[in-house]
């Protein structure tokens, strides 16, 4: 599960549709060869999810996800227990109540004899593992992603401590499961919230920002093959010129693809006024930011105005 170099981890993730910048490739690099967690923080949409399903599909190996969201708790994320298969189990089984309680001459043996077959109820049988302990229970190498961690409340953070930083986790009934292999694990936070110092200090951090005109060019031919070149370049400077603009949303890179496949599918070769005003709800989500395009064509569409 391991990348041979920096130069091995950029090659297999554009392979797998991910063109990275050096850095990134680095800091992947560095998560597997120290077994560390990756923390991806930067704004929504510039590709912090994409990279855990790049490093899957470049390890060729399983990708667990958990969403997090507010409220999220331990039997969302790690696992439940299935009672009604205990109570299903527990029914067919019923006649074996008399043959465990023979012999007790009282109540409180009766209760005693019946608590020592606790454990036939509480056992792996009957849980059922959530995406954190299905990827320390993996008999493979699996990629984790915790996604939107931010979103999820501080006790829940918590809770991930011991996990990110010993790789295991304790069930009560059952014990210390400790993880069969380390798992590939990516956090990613849109900076709802800040991450606390002794989460950051159990990861490798990176932060990735809009990319660059040429990376942006790149990522668009390769997402969208057949792309003009001059309509590539039309396209990711309007865009970049749009995210000038003191907008409620900036527009991201999944929305750059977004437009680009719309123009491809209207058979549009040549950027223009209009055909920016025709598409502009591929790009901007609330009424005051199309607005604000309008206003600023002239700064967005120079050439074309």
């Amino acid at each position: 599960m391991m990348f041979k170099n920096v130069s091995d981890v950029q090659e297999r993730l554009e392979t797998a549709q991910y063109i990275p910048s050096r850095e990134i490739a680095t800091v992947v690099f560095l998560a597997a060869a120290t077994r560390k967690p990756i923390l991806v923080e930067g704004p929504a949409g510039v590709g912090k999810t994409e990279l855990a399903k790049a490093v899957s599909r470049s390890l060729n190996c399983e990708l667990i996800r958990l969403q997090c969201y507010e409220g999220l708790d331990e039997s969302k994320a790690l696992y439940e227990w299935e009672y009604a298969k205990q109570l299903l189990y527990t029914q067919m089984v019923k006649e074996k109540i008399s043959d465990i309680l023979s012999g007790a001459h009282t109540l409180s043996e009766a209760v005693d004899k019946i608590a020592s077959q606790e454990d036939a109820f509480f056992s792996e049988r009957f849980i059922q593992p959530r995406p954190l302990l299905r990827a320390i229970s993996s008999q493979e190498p699996v990629v984790l992603l915790i996604d939107e961690v931010d979103k999820s409340d501080p006790e829940f953070e918590a809770f991930l401590l011991e996990l990110l930083s010993d790789f295991q986790v304790t069930i009560p009934e059952l014990g210390t499961q400790r993880a069969k292999n380390i798992p590939f694990v990516v956090l990613t936070s849109n900076n709802f919230r800040d991450m606390s110092d002794a989460l950051k200090r159990r990861c490798v951090h990176i932060y990735i920002d809009y990319p660059g005109r040429d990376l942006e060019i790149r990522i668009v031919k390769l997402k969208i093959p057949g792309i003009r070149d001059r309509l590539a370049e039309q396209l990711v400077d309007a865009i970049r010129s749009i995210r000038r603009l003191d907008l409620k949303k900036k527009p991201c890179i999944s929305e750059t693809l977004d437009w680009a496949r719309s123009l491809i599918a209207l058979n549009i070769d040549e950027l223009s006024p209009d055909i920016l005003f025709e598409t502009l709800n591929m790009i901007c989500k609330y009424r005051g930011d199309s607005e604000m395009v309008h206003r600023e064509l002239k700064s967005i569409l120079p050439h074309a105005v």
